[in-house]
């Protein structure tokens, strides 16, 4: 069913990745420019794609193995993400001059932490339908 709370925590895993995507600047160009998701395409792929990963296993209800899974590799994505991102921000050049950060950098954190919460409440879900299973 959509009510449940892992549809919640992957709706705001959706709603974090394109924040990302198109609210939020990643960082600042020694020009003090923000710079958005939208300005980088490879970027901006991985945070649609991640959004897409959300919105997708928010309808696998009725099949919550395939959404464990969907949910593990939108957190390996998100991770690559974060791992682009700390790269990005360690080569940027001017780095000594200007060192603002957006919050967008640490937006894929808080996606990741939205999907291990969903995950962990399939898991509960699937324990208590083998439970149920047992007793029959």
């Amino acid at each position: 069913m959509i009510q449940r709370i892992q549809s919640i925590y992957l709706l705001l895993s959706l709603v974090v990745s394109v924040m990302a995507s198109f609210v939020f600047s990643l960082w600042l160009n020694p020009n003090a420019n923000p710079i958005y998701a939208t300005d980088l395409p490879y970027v901006l792929a991985g945070l649609l794609l991640s959004a897409l990963l959300a919105l997708v296993s928010i309808f696998l209800f009725k099949n919550r193995k395939l959404q464990f899974v969907m949910n593990r590799l939108n957190i390996i994505l998100n991770f690559i993400l974060l791992g682009f991102f700390v790269y990005w921000s360690l080569i940027v050049p001017g780095e000594m001059n200007i060192s603002e950060k957006g919050i967008g950098l640490f937006l894929p954190i808080i996606s990741i932490v939205f999907l291990v919460l969903a995950n962990k409440a399939i898991k509960k879900d699937e324990a208590l339908v083998k439970s149920v299973d047992r007793l029959r």
